[in-house]
């Protein structure tokens, strides 16, 4: 069963994510991460209309793949969910790339939020996989 409390802390990153979306738009990010090229850079070599369209297709089928596992039932809810917590994670690359650097990482402001929604997270999501996912 999935908690409110996990279910209001996955709630509370969505603002985020739009947030540090923004932040890292403004600060163009996708111009000096190393991340976001090796993922991306792949796209620059496509039309404006080409990268948007296989974005879009990327997109799609990833909603389609989380949309199937969240229909098998509550354990991949779950599971699935756990993907955003790996995320808030990930998310720390833009910390540990602004101590490297000595000054602000775009992208960093908004980042700083995400390790204490990790820790809250994974406390809540370990517990409750302790509790009835063993």
């Amino acid at each position: 069963m999935i908690s409110n409390k996990l279910k209001l802390i996955f709630g509370l990153s969505i603002p985020l994510f739009i947030a540090h979306g923004i932040e890292e738009f403004v600060t163009h990010f996708y111009d000096i991460d190393s991340h976001d090229q090796a993922i991306f850079g792949l796209l620059s070599e496509l039309s404006n209309h080409g990268a948007t369209f296989v974005t879009f297709q990327v997109m799609l089928w990833l909603l389609l793949i989380i949309s199937f596992f969240l229909l098998m039932g509550q354990r991949w809810q779950f599971n699935v969910l756990a993907i955003a917590g790996l995320i808030y994670i990930y998310e720390l690359h833009h910390i540990y790339k602004a101590i490297m650097i000595g000054g602000y990482y775009p992208g960093l402001y908004t980042a700083l939020l995400f390790p204490i929604l990790a820790f809250f997270f994974w406390k809540e999501w370990v517990s409750l996989k302790k509790e009835n996912y063993n």
